[in-house]
């Protein structure tokens, strides 16, 4: 046979993106840097479904009859705690990393939303605080911007030690997105690379966190809710740990959760699934006796009032949302195909936030660049998808008989893959059978 009669075939080891990233790395010596988030799947929200209401047990009448969404984060030690109208708050993403344009709006939105937004690193800005109702302030391993008046002019504090999209290292910020103005506030020279440190300079464990947990209390006189931000890696005992360095709420965040710079080997190897940080997290709570008394807010790869009633149902207080929110206030859009084009993508691929050449002025600390953005009408856009969120969630509270999103339970889903099953804890559909649990 000659080789024109065999049918081509691409290895599934080797495949075109293997042997490109090969190439790469051998011409250059280098590794990858993107932003974005995790391109590979991996078993989501997609995978369960809710089962909802008939006969034995009757679903709410959508316009007769309430579904509470309210939501109140950190009352376990702050005499201020945080009162949302909805469950779904703003992840941290940094001025710097976002324009100061793309901060506003989601301040803006969020505040019309009736929720939180969240700083990042780099520290507060004027327009952030102006136009976010509730503000949570990021407390990273930088300290960039850090300072005790902008944590007593926060509504909470966040203790970041881990994020999704890289747990176990540091956040990137990119010479070319390194303005005047994002220099003088993280005091770094205007346009050098920058590497986040990847823990706390002070501390080294939940002992010394404790101690840095009262240290922040003291500063704002008790009144600030303390989170404590993790990544996917070890959930159940990030969880654990936090509880017992006093936070009033843990926040864990899954590897689908997006970033504006990291190495890909990050993104793409580094950190466990949504679902397992859910499961893990609220079985440490319920093991300490802790379930809803420390809140819990999840993130990574939600997109959808299902994702946010299907977290809550699993025993999440609460969801955040960051590229999603990038989405709605203009994030890939269509609109600007032929500019992606010209950056050699196209949207809903394009994935170089770190380069500082985003079309729709998002992602970028160029003024020509960011001023395509109007944060006025992009809030607006953001406080209606988090309204469809809410009306979605509880839409799917309503059908499954529940007057509050929070009193949806494990009991309501059923999987559709044996791994989705054995990560969310809940039953393989047609069957009784949870992966990994003992019968009886």
């Amino acid at each position: 046979m000659t080789g024109e009669n065999w049918s081509l075939r691409e290895s599934s080891t080797f495949d075109r993106n293997s042997i490109d990233y090969i190439r790469n790395a051998a011409a250059t010596g280098l590794y990858r840097i993107r932003g974005f988030g995790a391109k590979r799947r991996v078993p989501n929200f997609d995978d369960l479904l809710m089962k909802g209401a008939s006969m034995s047990r009757y679903p709410l009448e959508g316009y007769r009859e309430r579904c509470g969404t309210d939501v109140v984060l950190g009352a376990r030690h702050a005499s201020k705690p945080v009162k949302l109208k909805i469950p779904v708050t703003i992840a941290g993403m940094s001025f710097g990393s976002l324009s100061a344009n793309a901060k506003e709006a989601l301040g803006r939105g969020a505040s019309e939303a009736g929720t939180s937004t969240t700083t990042g690193d780099g520290g507060m800005t004027g327009e952030e605080r102006e136009h976010s109702k509730t503000l949570v302030y990021q407390y990273l391993p930088s300290r960039y911007g850090m300072n005790p008046d902008d944590l007593r002019r926060a509504d909470a504090i966040e203790v970041v030690v881990g994020q999704g999209a890289k747990p176990g290292g540091g956040g990137m910020l990119l010479g070319q997105k390194i303005t005047s103005r994002v220099a003088e506030m993280r005091c770094l020279p205007e346009g050098i690379d920058q590497r986040s440190a990847c823990r706390h300079p002070d501390w080294t464990g939940p002992d010394d966190l404790a101690i840095k947990i009262l240290e922040l209390r003291e500063i704002t006189g008790w009144e600030k809710p303390i989170y404590v931000k993790c990544g996917a890696a070890r959930p159940y005992y990030d969880t654990a740990l936090s509880i017992k360095a006093g936070a009033d709420v843990v926040v864990i965040d899954g590897m689908q959760g997006g970033t504006a710079a990291t190495q890909e080997v990050f993104i793409e190897h580094v950190g466990q699934p949504t679902l397992v940080a859910v499961k893990e997290a609220v079985q440490a709570l319920c093991d300490f006796g802790m379930h809803r008394k420390v809140q819990l807010v999840v993130g990574g790869g939600i997109r959808s009032g299902a994702d946010v009633a299907k977290a809550l149902a699993l025993g999440a207080d609460a969801v955040s949302i960051g590229t999603a929110a990038l989405v709605a206030i203009g994030d890939q859009d269509p609109a600007l195909d032929d500019e992606y084009r010209k950056l050699g993508s196209a949207p809903g691929f394009w994935e170089d936030y770190q380069d500082g050449s985003d079309p729709a002025g998002i992602t970028t600390q160029d003024p020509e660049l960011s001023s395509r953005l109007d944060p006025i009408l992009a809030g607006r856009k953001l406080a209606n998808y988090l309204r469809v969120l809410a009306m979605e969630a509880q839409t799917l509270a309503r059908a499954c008989g529940k007057s509050h999103v929070h009193n949806l339970e494990p009991d309501d889903m059923v999987a559709l893959t044996v791994e989705a099953a054995a990560m969310a804890g809940v039953p393989l559909a047609g069957t009784n059978w949870i992966p990994g649990k003992e019968a009886g």
